[in-house]
This record gives C-alpha cells, sequence and structure tokens, in this order.
C-alpha cells in the first residue's frame, strides 16, 4: 500500500506506535497528542514505554515501534555498528543547567567527584548519555570508567536502588531529580552538564532505517507534528510542568519546580556531531562518525549531504 500521508491526513488515520521515557524530554509528543497534531497529519498514536535508546533500538528494527525517543550517543553507536539501520527524524532535547546531575543518599560518605573512585554508578542504559557524560565528570576528576563499576538500571527504580544502598550514585534527569531531592532527602553530588558537554544535545525522535525509506510521508506527517510541538514548548514553557504528571509519577506540585532543558526545532548537524566527536575521543567509537548519516531533512529543508563514509577509519602506522 502506498505512503499518502500528507498535511491535510488520510481518510482513516495512520497508527504509528511511539516509545517514550517518563522524563521532559518526551513533553512535547504528549503535546503534539494532546493538541491533535498528529491527528492533523492523519497519524494515530500508541505511546509505548521504554527505558532508553538501547532498548528502543531493536524495537524500532522489528517493528514493535515506529518511533522512539533516542539519545544521540545510542543513535551513533547504532550507525556504526550497521550503516543506515536508524534515521533521527526529529530533534527532542539538549541540556540546561540543573536537568542532569549525579546524585546520592544524604548520609553517603561520597561528598566530591573523587570519592566515586570504587562505587556503583547507575545508569538508565549503557552506551549512552549517561555512560558518555558519566565519562566527561570522571576526567574531570581524574579518573576513567575503570575506576567505577556502571549498572544499569531504569530511571524510576533508581531511588529505591539508593535507598537500599544497592548502588551509591545515580545518574539522573528530572524528574527523579527533584522527587529524590525533596520527597527522599537526596543530595547532589556533581552537575553533569558542565564544562566540555554544556548545553549537550541529548535526544531526538528516531526512526527504523528501512521504515524511513517505505513510508516517507508518514515520517514527514510525524516531522511536522513535532515541529508543532517543540514550538509550542518553546513559547510556552509552562506546558512541560504541566503534563508531566500525566506521564510520569510526579506530583502536579513538584512537577512545577523541575528545571527544563531546551527543544530545539531543527536538527544541526554541527551541533550534533558534538557527541560522535567527544565519543571518538573517549575509544567509543572506531574512527570518526558522521552524523549526517543518521540526520532525516526536515520537510521543507534541503537534503543533507552526508560524506562519502559514515566512519572514517583511524589512520594506521
Amino acid at each position: 500500500m502506498p505512503d499518502t500521508t500528507s498535511a491535510a491526513g488520510l481518510a482513516k488515520p495512520t497508527k504509528i506506535k511511539v516509545g517514550y521515557m517518563p522524563i521532559p524530554d518526551c513533553a512535547p509528543l504528549f503535546v503534539a497528542i494532546q493538541r491533535d497534531y498528529f491527528k492533523d497529519e492523519g497519524l494515530e498514536v500508541e505511546t509505548v514505554p521504554v527505558q532508553g535508546g538501547g532498548v528502543a533500538q531493536p524495537m524500532l528494527q522489528s517493528g514493535a515501534l515506529d518511533f522512539a525517543i533516542m539519545n544521540y550517543t545510542a543513535a551513533i553507536l547504532a550507525e556504526q555498528s550497521k550503516p543506515g539501520v536508524m534515521r533521527v527524524v526529529s530533534d527532542a532535547y539538549q541540556s540546561a543547567p540543573h536537568t542532569f546531575k549525579l546524585m546520592v543518599r544524604a548520609d553517603s560518605p561520597i561528598h566530591k567527584l573523587q570519592d566515586i573512585r570504587g562505587q556503583t554508578v547507575a545508569v538508565a542504559t549503557l552506551k549512552s548519555v549517561g555512560t558518555l557524560t558519566l565519562q566527561a565528570a570522571l576526567e574531570v576528576a581524574g579518573l576513567t570508567m575503570r575506576d567505577v563499576q556502571v549498572k544499569e538500571m531504569e530511571l524510576p527504580h533508581m531511588i529505591l536502588a539508593l535507598q537500599r544502598r544497592t548502588i551509591d550514585v545515580a545518574w539522573m534527569t528530572e524528574p527523579f531529580i527533584t522527587i529524590w531531592a525533596s520527597q527522599h532527602g537526596g543530595r547532589e553530588l556533581y552537575e553533569l552538564m558542565q564544562g566540555r558537554v554544556e548545553d549537550w544535545p541529548i535526544a531526538g525522535w528516531a526512526t527504523g532505517g528501512e521504515y524511513a525509506e517505505r513510508f516517507p510521508g508518514r515520517v514527514a506527517a510525524f516531522q511536522r507534528a513535532m515541529i508543532r510541538a517543540q514550538t509550542d514548548v518553546e513559547t510556552e514553557p509552562r506546558l512541560v510542568h504541566d503534563l508531566l504528571p500525566t506521564y510520569t509519577k510526579i506530583p502536579k506540585d513538584l512537577a512545577q519546580t523541575i528545571k527544563v532543558g531546551v527543544f530545539p526545532r531543527t536538527l544541526e548537524p554541527a551541533r550534533i556531531q558534538k557527541v560522535a566527536d567527544l565519543m571518538q575521543e573517549y575509544g567509543d567509537t572506531k574512527g570518526r562518525v558522521d552524523v549526517q548519516r543518521i540526520l532525516m531533512p526536515l520537510p521543507g529543508t534541503a537534503p543533507v549531504s552526508p560524506s562519502p563514509s559514515a566512519t572514517t577509519p583511524e589512520p594506521t602506522s
């Protein structure tokens, strides 16, 4: 069946499944649903909770999901592992001060970043924005990933794990930072998004490479809806605070106090390339990954011109 999704929509809505996480990054998705932006595009959305980009990736490939929130680190690793397997179709989130932190218990003996040596640190998913920015923090303390034990854990489970002392440090984003601090007396150890990772590109909305080729109309319709929602969130920042209690477990009063990052409307290769370049520096990728390969042109924009190869091997001596 041809893919005829258009701005005018279809007589019968096309159903799509979209993976999301209970974090501010995904607020525009729910804005687009609430304000019928997807309906205007002939799309009917079913939302599916996911743990992170690493979990969502195989679901996109298998068809269990059509679109999903995807941190750029995971997208870049997927591209290097299997070129063309994934396309980022819309930007989602960029860090701002106080939006990502390393958190500990109030009575923790860990008081400075250097004290993290030998401790267990929980991140939402391995090989992700969590591990990449943890590496940047460890570098500040003169440490490496070999100096800590990293444990993969869903964000909502980190609070209980800290209380039970099965982890020592948690890599947290909102609303969990506010929940941990205000309801459980948790303490901040380190503000993550500073120095080399200040104003850091966090995540975009992705689809499978095969899906993008088969259904370009659906992809364009999804992009248009998300651009409208990203614009709304940028101009009406309270939308995020008001919507968070509808798809997370944060109480309404606390939702009004959380710190929120930036919701870009454009996919800028130069900005997102910073992620790939830092990954290369830390040895997370073999050679340079050109992020233009994974970025889907937005409706009304010129196609991205990728370099001849997505990955440039390291020179051999």
